[in-house]
């Protein structure tokens, strides 16, 4: 069984930064993907809009936020992409201290 999370979190406004942010994206580093695909990530997309990015992430039953951010800490690929990926990313507003990407809420469902 798959299931979805959205979540959200801005770029720095700053067109330079946000050209070299997609430039990275174009190039994801394996150990990264690798890393996504081992705590139960099965498909991701990312969007932006201005300084404004959502993120689509299917995972498995294995996937857990928890267990995600336990290997990713252990992880010094991880540790290092997040220190770069963080010179682009601006927190939201409302994000707690050291908090990036946010899940958004679902409002609407059109069922088939």
């Amino acid at each position: 069984m798959t299931r979805r999370y959205s979540l959200t979190l801005d770029l720095q406004e700053d067109p330079r930064l946000i050209a070299e942010y997609k430039r990275y994206h174009e190039k994801v580093w394996p150990e990264i993907i690798q890393s996504l695909k081992d705590v139960g990530v099965e498909g991701m997309e990312i969007y932006v809009l201005g300084t404004r990015m959502f993120m689509i992430m299917e995972v498995n039953e294995t996937f857990s936020f928890e267990a995600k951010a336990r290997a990713d800490q252990a992880n010094p690929k991880v540790q290092e992409w997040e220190r770069i990926m963080s010179e682009f990313q601006q927190p939201l507003p409302c994000a707690r201290s050291g908090e990036k990407w946010i899940l958004m809420e679902r409002v609407f469902q059109l069922a088939q």
